[in-house]
């Protein structure tokens, strides 16, 4: 199975897909009653909510993270690892710029 592999681009397609999935469930639980252009430009007016809205988009990411660890697929969890970076910079300079 795919996910069994110790793949650092695996794990960098993961950690770049999950906060995506995150993101979608996140937007179905707290702002469905809006529309998804509605959603985002909530979060442009509100840069403040940036961080409220990024953080549970990437516990996915610290899931999938702690699981490659514990199963001892080192260079898998690096790919995540190095997502879950870009995705945490990327979610500053959004709410700073």
């Amino acid at each position: 199975m795919i996910f069994k592999k110790d793949n650092l681009r695996l794990g960098m397609i993961l950690g770049l897909v999950a906060p995506f999935i995150s993101l979608i469930i996140y937007y179905y639980v707290k702002f469905s009653s809006v529309t998804f252009r509605e959603f985002f430009s909530f979060l442009h007016s509100h840069r403040e909510q940036i961080t409220a809205v990024s953080v549970p988009c990437l516990l996915l990411n610290i899931a999938l993270f702690t699981y490659y660890i514990n199963s001892h697929r080192d260079q898998t969890a690096k790919g995540i690892f190095a997502a879950t970076l870009i995705y945490a910079i990327a979610a500053l300079l959004f709410k700073f710029i």
